[in-house]
């Protein structure tokens, strides 16, 4: 099993606690939660059930039955009419297994069992209050991809199970290393270079990294997901959102105005664009960001207003960009695109966005992992350009660092080292005048390079301070 270290480390104490205990693991579709928990109790369950997507209430009931007839080794399924009746059954086949037995029961998919109407959520909290909680044998992990449901019929109940959370365990996407770990193990021998441009069009999911060839290159990969006729990865979209969030247009609509905006959105203008307002709004952002499909951080100056929100699913922001619209039908589009400036400059945009969500390796490749620090980004007044215009000056990212120091970080995606002209360095310097001008600071400001090469020594690159290649991502 490729990471999740921690994750591991959380069953293995609820394992061994002697205590009931009630673990909730939550995390997007696709991220390998039902694979962590097989993996790790290699499918030895007293009991175990996985929810079935839109199915009623009575079949969700025929299922569970044969659930149990299973793993009783009965020959006829009981006849259940509701939830408190398998509940029961349930608790009767616990009760007839060896009392020294450690009894892990997995529910899987949980919030497609919760049907309209059906009385699972109360079954649940009787069955765990008024039986599974006394005893000292029950490991009870409750599983699901709908996080909306998963928080607040669980995590933040204030009913029956208000307080009754023994264990949470978020899953992530993995991280660029274990990304590369995933993809050497599965024979896919990749330079980091192109790890980092196969992050960019499926992030750190492990579902879509397992459809790679190794027997392919990465552009003959991309096309075969995405561009060749009924390509797996192109009807994952609708799959994806229908599948994790009811009302899911609204979440898709959202998603949507993000894509559309490289900067990222206020709540502001996210209301102005998509026309929502008020608690859906608010619910929409909290569930987007609760599955990693955006990211949010403050501007500098304003840390409890104005945040900014980034669409951060890669897989949403490729198809979005590249497929969803693709009327070429060419099978090998991304092969024949792959020199353009089109894929250039999607690139950049999606290399600031890896750097976003691993901030705490760019903390450690420039030596301040155990320091307090935030992140933010920041926007300033246009500055005139050497042909008379105008440039607005911002920083995408900026790291202010408890040492009195501000990173303010430049990211750059290239195919070789980057070099520093003149102008460039001109404009470099002009921005920081404005942000100390602006915001009026008394710390310490430098500059930050993180390029996927490095700098090229040279007269003008004096104005790096610090630098990081991508290696540093892989931390």
């Amino acid at each position: 099993m490729i990471g999740r270290e921690k994750e591991k480390g959380i069953l293995a104490s609820c394992r061994d606690s002697g205590q009931a205990e009630f673990v909730v693991l939550y995390g997007r579709r696709r991220i390998g939660k039902t694979y962590l928990v097989r993996e790790y109790f290699m499918n030895q369950f007293a009991f175990s059930y996985v929810g079935g997507h839109h199915l009623t209430t009575s079949e969700q009931l025929a299922n569970f039955a044969e659930a149990l007839r299973e793993h009783s080794n009965a020959l006829i399924a009981p006849r259940l009419a509701n939830w408190t009746e398998a509940f029961h059954s349930l608790k009767e086949l616990l009760k007839a297994l060896p009392a020294e037995q450690r009894k892990v029961v997995f529910f899987d998919e949980m919030p497609w069992i919760d049907t309209p109407g059906s009385d699972f959520t109360k079954a649940l909290e009787n069955f765990w209050n008024g039986w599974a909680a006394t005893r000292k044998d029950i490991l009870f992990i409750a599983c699901g991809s709908a996080t909306s449901w998963m928080a607040d019929k669980l995590m933040a109940n204030q009913g029956g199970l208000h307080n009754r959370i023994t264990q949470q365990i978020y899953l992530r996407p993995f991280t660029l290393r274990e990304t590369e770990q995933m993809l050497e193990s599965m024979g896919c021998h990749w330079d980091r270079f192109q790890v980092v441009q196969c992050y960019m069009a499926m992030g750190g999911v492990p579902y879509y990294l397992g459809k790679l060839s190794p027997r392919q290159s990465l552009s003959q990969n991309i096309d075969r997901l995405y561009f060749e006729k009924n390509a797996p990865m192109r009807s994952e979209f609708d799959e994806l959102y229908y599948a994790l969030f009811s009302n899911a247009d609204r979440y898709i609509t959202v998603v949507r105005a993000l894509a559309a905006s490289h900067q990222g959105l206020t709540r502001t203008q996210l209301a102005q664009t998509t026309g929502m307002t008020g608690g859906w709004l608010t619910r929409v952002l909290v569930n987007l960001e609760r599955c990693d499909f955006i990211v949010s951080y403050a501007q500098y100056g304003n840390k409890s207003k104005n945040i900014i929100y980034r669409l951060a699913d890669f897989y949403t922001l490729f198809y979005l960009r590249f497929v969803e619209n693709d009327l070429t039908r060419d099978e090998q589009q991304w092969t024949h695109l792959l020199a353009s400036p089109r894929i250039a400059s999607w690139q950049g945009r999606t290399f600031e966005l890896i750097c976003l969500t691993h901030l705490q390796q760019i903390k450690q490749g420039l030596g301040i992992s155990g320091m307090l620090t935030s992140a933010s980004s920041w926007r300033g007044r246009a500055a005139e350009t050497n042909d008379g215009g105008q440039q607005a000056t911002q920083v995408d990212l900026l790291i202010e660092r408890a040492d009195r120091i501000i990173n303010l970080c430049e990211i750059k995606f290239t195919t070789e080292p980057f070099e520093i002209t003149r102008d460039y360095e001109q404009r470099l310097r002009m921005r920081m005048a404005i942000f100390k001008s602006e915001t009026k600071t008394r710390k310490s400001v430098v500059t930050t390079f993180i390029t996927t090469y490095g700098v090229i020594p040279g007269k003008h690159s004096a104005i790096v301070q610090s630098e990081l290649t991508m290696d540093a991502l892989f931390l």
